[in-house]
């Protein structure tokens, strides 16, 4: 097996993985970090074509079959978490290049969930420019207590941010499409059809991966059927929610307001609609970003690299 001798680390945003990493255990190996995201299919292959193995973090740039076939130089693809969904595992496979994941630590997701749920329930954000602007106390907040939480997908995460709602004295309804009756009683919760979901809940939570199934899975319907007095929020993944449907029932008042952590284009450019759009806490899908976490990303990866330099690969994700 080659040894890997150039590497990689993409959309490092906060300049930290160096910092984080053990990569001293790597002295042989270039390292180049970039801090930005390409979107220029041309220009991200002109930039990545020395390199013969890549660190991507999480989704932030995806690789297709397109940009895997033209890397000719590519042995080790690492990706931070235990999968990826935006790199194409099966053309990994067929060039010969060997794709790995890494431990995470804990579901920091889970806090930023709550986080956007508090801001929007009890007007954090408004009350602080308020004060600061030198008012007191310009408006009512609501209480979570005896409130439904709705959860739309009941799994690792989706199950600890239920039972925080429990805590928080909520009664906590579930869907998602196999979901089960007794898989959602174990978590406290009980198992409700879509449109009771949307139509009962005060606070509709969003854990569901990213599939063509899922795409698009919160749609102008769902939206309809919230009360005007409920909150959205999504801390997976923008397109799970019909963007142009959130926006018309945030400016139009049908929904009192939604928490988004991600976008359907990230980072998130000028002007992108959902940045004006009213009653909104938006976050710049903090949601892993923490610094346990990207520990955990990058002793794993060092840990991937050593394994591969001894022939031995290890969390291969096939």
């Amino acid at each position: 097996m080659p040894k890997v001798q150039r590497l990689a680390i993409l959309d490092d945003y906060q300049d930290v993985t160096l910092k984080l990493g053990p990569w001293d255990r790597l002295p042989g190996i270039e390292k180049t970090v970039f801090r930005d995201t390409l979107a220029d299919q041309e220009a991200l292959i002109r930039r990545l074509l020395p390199f013969d193995a890549i660190l991507a973090m999480r989704e932030r740039t995806p690789f297709d079959r397109a940009l895997i076939e033209r890397l000719p130089n590519l042995k080790l693809l690492i990706t931070t978490g235990e999968r990826n969904r935006g790199i194409d595992a099966a053309a990994c496979a067929e060039r010969g290049v060997t794709f790995c994941g890494t431990p995470s630590f804990g579901a920091p997701t889970v806090e930023i969930t709550w986080g956007l749920i508090l801001s929007l329930a009890r007007r954090l954000m408004t009350e602080a420019a308020s004060l600061r602007a030198g008012a007191w106390q310009s408006g009512l907040g609501t209480t979570l207590e005896g409130k439904t939480l709705g959860v739309v997908g009941l799994g690792k995460l989706g199950s600890k941010v239920a039972r925080v709602g429990q805590a928080l004295g909520m009664k906590v309804i579930a869907w998602s499409t196999n979901l089960t009756d007794e898989r959602a009683a174990a978590e406290g919760a009980v198992r409700v059809d879509k449109s009771t979901l949307f139509a009962e809940a005060d606070v509709v939570t969003l854990h569901l991966i990213l599939s063509d199934r899922s795409r698009g899975i919160v749609g102008s319907d769902d939206l309809a059927r919230m009360k005007p007095s409920a909150f959205l929020v999504n801390t997976s993944r923008g397109p799970l929610v019909d963007q142009a449907a959130l926006i018309a029932a945030l400016k139009e008042g049908r929904i009192a307001g939604a928490g988004i952590d991600v976008f359907d284009i990230e980072p998130v450019p000028a002007g992108h609609p959902l940045l004006s759009a009213p009653n909104t806490v938006l976050t710049p899908h903090l949601g892993y970003s923490t610094e346990e976490n990207y520990r955990a990303y990058f002793n794993g990866a060092v840990e991937v690299i050593e394994a591969y330099q001894a022939g031995t690969p290890i969390r291969v994700i096939s």
